[in-house]
């Protein structure tokens, strides 16, 4: 039995998507390695079909805002000594790009991509939320819980620091009895 499922972690999507120009978008070469095609071929599918992608489904990236994800976001290997700024692609433009490439991996991708963009958007507005809840509380209550108010939000607005995933995945989940064990 095989699963239309891709054996692709939401955290790597998710760790994939940038914010441009008050957009969030993904990197053509980030989504090459998740359709499993080069960038080049990604590029020149999108070039042969131009009109499918305005300015707000795809931009190229200037030099600068180019410059400051790769230092900001460490990732000076992957596309390090490219002659070409990468494109970045808007949730509607990642959409587009299934229609582009046309094969069942880039069907699956997507869906996969846009499950991370509407999780995304879930938690900022968890977030948001809570903003809205702590302004509230702050509202209703004197001076003496200003410090803690304070702490709460520097934890709100402090990022994480990325981790590397350890460990391993499974590519086929165990026998429920043990390798060996037999059935009653």
């Amino acid at each position: 039995m095989t699963s239309n499922h891709l054996p692709i972690p939401v955290e790597s999507i998710e760790k994939a998507i940038f914010l441009i120009r008050g957009h969030k978008v993904m990197l053509d070469a980030d989504l090459a390695e998740l359709y499993g095609v080069t960038t080049g071929n990604l590029n020149k599918a999108v070039r042969r079909n131009l009109d499918r992608f305005p300015p707000d489904f795809m931009f190229q990236l200037k030099k600068e805002e180019y410059e400051s994800i790769r230092f900001q976001f460490g990732i000076l290997k992957k596309g390090q000594h490219s002659k070409y700024l990468p494109r970045a692609f808007t949730e509607q433009g990642v959409a587009m790009l299934s229609s582009v490439l046309r094969s069942k991996r880039a069907v699956q991708v997507n869906i996969e991509i846009m499950r991370a963009f509407v999780r995304l958007r879930q938690i900022l507005g968890a977030h948001k939320a809570l903003e809205r809840k702590l302004e509230e509380m702050e509202m209703k209550y004197d001076e003496q819980f200003r410090v803690v108010f304070e702490a709460i939000r520097q934890l709100m607005t402090t990022p994480d620091p990325p981790r590397e995933r350890i460990g391993f995945e499974a590519k086929e989940a165990a026998a429920p009895y043990g390798k060996g064990a037999k059935r009653k």
